[in-house]
């Protein structure tokens, strides 16, 4: 972790690796330059030991030469021993603090990444006291002293954070990263690094499942072929329901990232699941992918967005967050960035999009934070514009590297892969209650089988989840063709109409409200298609009117343009209108209130291009109850609005 920290600013210090291979040394001792070359040698073929050894006898020679202090602590630095590192540091300091005025810079970055945040802020103030001070560092160091100054705040105001390992099911001694689950938190899958068959010193990666049964995870199983290969497939993102993966797949020499020699590059791929079924993988194209690196999909409960992280060119910094949206014509747009608010002049990195939909957890190094990559999260305004990035605060944040959080739908549990102690080996995955303040919109889901309402059979279909307030289309899915099975999260506090829809068939309309109260309740319901015939019927439930009234409700414009749609899809259909009501009140005005509102639904077909000559009105008033009037709920149901096929 300490060379990754270290890297990129060493990079953007020098402009080069170190070399320290100066003509002009601190020492005229020849014997101590001598020992000093030979372990810059050993160390730039990273025979680390041996240059240590060497680089010792020039310190003996002369306790001085200030060269070879600051080449001990780049060795230690390789060697990912940060405190020896920053003792070496530290003495060539104490020799000649002006020798080398980055030196500052390098020590604080160290004691940074160690927390040490008080140390790192006098050093990083040393660095910048320099007249020497490069300009291109400047931004950077007083950045990294608003990181200290934020983390010192944060781990003297922590939240709660309880993480929990997942366990040998989920975990082994190799490394598991990278989660994603349903929405009905039943199918966990990630990403597991293992020995590569070709080759004793490398690795690959491959996705693992598991089941949740009796809220407790299963022995987790490789997801096999099509989708694992001898490659490196990972980081995926699970579709609500289950049925569609897309996940990163590198190596891939016909990948749209590869270069001229066809050296792969990592490029977006998905698959659809057909009953227990896995299709062949497909690249996602040349407007999802591009010649830069692209990774980290998640894929929105809407079923139409996709979120990625991308190095493409017109970004704001090395990898940001972009946005992709699937149209009518199945084709994706050109990826969008998301903006400054998320993504900044650093990287960004794992981006998880929350079922609500409105709710992004990321990880960044670009943000103020706690220092390396954090964790944040933004919410969409109503305009569809990202909050300001919010900190997961300390210790869900530390000065080490921390990304690739999911939270499951219902916003209380949190998962993330972490290597610390205590774990099986390697990176573990681990997961805790999310702090309160941190949680996204209440979501829960629905779930059901849509089928022929004659034969049974199971049928493939198209369905729309809307919000009626806002006639946005909040879910656009279809179910299992060999199951009919369709699953769909769900945010609190709406009112939506659900319609179902498949060639050859009856539409099918429902409305439903969720509310708080049901929060640990899915909503189970089951579809039933009746094929077009003459005398079908179909209940058109999400028409409303004002009390008493003929008056169509706003919200009735989402029932009417599906109705619309239907009626020029079977352009050769002629059907009636029937309005219904109660039996409360007189059989007169109930017939008049029903016949009114029966043309008043006819008025509004016609006005938006159904011929008159197909569509005939009647009121029924009280006389063809569905249910018992001695109860409200009966008395509602019987408060309707229908159309019936008279011919086709």
């Amino acid at each position: 972790m300490l060379k990754r920290f270290l890297v990129l600013f060493l990079v953007i210090l020098l402009g080069t690796t170190v070399s320290f291979s100066q003509q002009q040394f601190t020492t005229e001792s020849k014997k101590a330059i001598k020992s000093y070359q030979d372990a810059l040698r050993l160390f730039n073929t990273k025979l680390y030991d041996q240059a240590l050894a060497e680089v010792e006898k020039a310190i003996s020679k002369d306790g001085a030469f200030v060269e070879a202090y600051l080449l001990c602590a780049y060795i230690y630095i390789d060697k990912n021993n940060a405190e020896k590192s920053i003792e070496f540091l530290e003495k060539g300091i104490a020799v000649s603090p002006s020798y080398f005025p980055t030196t500052f810079f390098t020590l604080a970055t160290i004691e940074m990444s160690l927390g040490n945040y008080e140390s790192a802020i006098k050093n990083y103030g040393f660095y910048l006291d320099r007249e020497r001070a490069d300009g291109r560092t400047r931004a950077i160091a007083k950045h990294q002293i608003d990181n200290c100054n934020f983390a010192i705040h944060a781990i003297k105001n922590p939240v709660p954070f309880k993480p929990v390992n997942m366990g040998p099911n989920i975990n082994t001694k190799l490394a598991e990263y990278y989660p994603a689950i349903t929405v009905d938190g039943k199918r966990f899958i990630y990403t597991r690094r293992l020995p590569d068959a070709r080759s004793s010193m490398m690795f690959q990666e491959d996705f693992y499942v598991s089941n949740n049964e009796g809220g407790a995870w299963q022995k987790s199983y490789n997801i096999g072929p099509p989708i694992n290969t001898y490659m490196n497939e990972g980081a995926a993102t699970i579709s609500q329901d289950g049925k569609l993966l897309i996940f990163v797949g590198c190596e891939d020499e016909n990948g749209y990232g590869a270069d001229r020699n066809g050296h792969g590059s990592c490029d977006l791929f998905y698959v659809f699941k057909e009953g227990n079924r896995w299709s062949r993988p497909n690249n996602m194209g040349p407007v999802i992918n591009s010649r830069g690196w692209d990774s980290q999909p998640s894929f929105s409960s809407d079923g139409r967005t996709l979120y990625f992280v991308s190095g493409r060119k017109g970004g704001l910094g090395g990898k940001d967050i972009w946005m992709s949206r699937l149209g009518k014509d199945n084709v994706w747009s050109v990826p969008m960035n998301l903006g400054p608010n998320i993504n900044t002049k650093g990287g960004e990195e794992s981006v998880f999009i929350h079922p609500d939909n409105r709710t992004i957890y990321f990880a960044s190094d670009g943000h103020v934070g706690m220092g390396g990559l954090d964790i944040y999260m933004s919410k969409k305004d109503e305009n569809g514009n990202w909050g300001k990035a919010v900190n997961l605060g300390y210790p869900i944040n530390t000065s080490k590297n921390e990304n690739s959080l999911l939270v499951d739908a219902k916003g209380q549990l949190a998962y993330f892969g972490s290597d610390r102690p205590g774990g099986l080996g390697g990176i573990d995955l681990y997961q805790f209650e999310l702090p309160a303040q941190f949680k996204p919109e209440l979501v829960t889901y629905m779930k059901g089988v849509v089928y022929d309402a004659k034969t049974k059979k199971k049928l493939r279909a198209k369905f729309e989840l809307i919000d009626l307030a806002s006639e946005k289309v909040m879910v656009e899915s279809f179910s299992d063709g060999s199951n009919g099975e369709f699953l769909v999260s769900l945010p609190y506090n709406k009112n939506y109409a659900l319609n179902v829809s498949r060639e050859g068939y009856m539409f099918y309309s429902e409305n439903f409200s969720l509310k708080e109260s049901s929060v640990n309740k899915p909503y189970l319901m089951d579809v039933p298609l009746q094929p077009i015939v003459e005398g079908g019927v179909v209940v058109l439930n999400n028409i409303f009117f004002e009390t008493a009234a003929f008056d169509l409700k706003t919200a009735s414009k989402v029932e009417l343009k599906k109705l619309i749609e239907f009626l020029n899809a079977n352009n050769s259909l002629i059907i009636e209108i029937g309005g219904h009501t109660d039996n409360v009140g007189s059989s007169a005005s109930n017939k008049e209130l029903s016949n009114q509102r029966a043309m008043a639904v006819r008025s509004h077909l016609i006005e938006f291009g159904i011929a008159a000559n197909r569509i005939s009105f009647k009121g029924y008033g009280d006389e063809k109850p569905v249910e018992s009037n001695d109860t409200e709920e009966g008395r509602a149901l019987n408060r309707r609005t229908e159309f019936t096929v008279i011919s086709k």
